[in-house]
């Protein structure tokens, strides 16, 4: 099960310099983190960027998906992270142990050194990168991210597994070839002139994500079906339905990260 979630590169037209940019930002990364979110992907609309295009809206979603005991590895001084400061913390939940510095945890690593022995130098987090033996068939490099499980900090106890990295992965991508993917689930489209998600309609769709979904969102003032020159519910469009997910709105404009709290709250319920 595969939650996707589908952003454009319009994302912060509205925002009045880089630093609120920053912020909003911010929030987009933290709701993937709250409801679990596998993918982030950033899709082209430059026709509604403002000073802050996709590069920036790129760079700044990946550098907060980075955990923050590897930005300083990962990351040099760019000038989109000029005020990453103002990001919020994700504290992301691991999916074993109960915090991600304790015993029993899986937390993200970057391979820093590849040994001739079969084991590699990787930089988790602890005090100092530690050597760990490379499971068979499991082929790294340097530079890559890995999971590490660790089952003691004193003395240090850990070993590579073939899991995904904690949290969610950043990327660009074009929109059709999101919606085609394998993975992609219930391909959902967000907007105020969709079918407004009932009671009723929540209960029968809870079934259907449940085996994955890809949620697309548009900008402010600048809808999916503005962004993709369709009507909304066209099938051309390559969504399974289009989804009004605050059907009585209050606020003439719904940011993007305020729709995807507001989306994926209900549809990440259990049944």
């Amino acid at each position: 099960m595969t939650r996707s979630v589908l952003v454009p590169t319009s994302l912060v037209r509205e925002a009045e310099d880089k630093r609120e940019a920053t912020r909003k930002l911010g929030y987009v990364a933290r709701a993937a983190a709250v409801f679990r979110v596998d993918n982030l992907r950033v899709f082209s609309d430059p026709a509604g960027e403002g000073d802050w295009g996709g590069g920036f809206v790129e760079t700044v979603l990946r550098y907060a998906a980075t955990p923050p005991y590897l930005r300083k590895e990962v990351w040099d001084e760019r000038d989109e992270l000029e005020y990453a400061g103002v990001l919020p913390p994700l504290r992301l939940s691991p999916r074993t142990g109960s915090e991600s510095d304790d015993s029993g945890s899986s937390r993200q690593g970057i391979v820093t050194e590849v040994g001739s022995d079969g084991r590699v130098r990787v930089n988790c987090g602890l005090q100092h990168p530690i050597s760990l033996v490379v499971p068979s068939g499991m082929e790294v490099g340097e530079g890559e991210r890995v999971t590490v499980s660790v089952s003691s900090r004193d003395p240090v106890r850990a070993r590579l597994v073939e899991e995904p990295t904690p949290g969610f992965r950043v990327g660009r991508s074009d929109l059709p070839a999101a919606l085609d993917s394998g993975d992609a689930g219930l391909r959902i489209a967000t907007s105020r002139h969709g079918d407004p998600l009932t009671a009723g309609r929540l209960e029968r769709l809870l079934g259907r994500v449940a085996d994955g979904m890809t949620v697309a969102f548009g900008a402010p003032e600048r809808g999916l079906p503005e962004i993709l020159g369709v009507e909304p519910g066209d099938p051309e469009a390559g969504f399974d339905l289009w989804l009004n997910t605050i059907p009585n709105q209050g606020s003439e404009v719904v940011r993007t990260e305020e729709a995807m709290f507001a989306t994926l709250a209900p549809l990440t319920l259990t049944e």
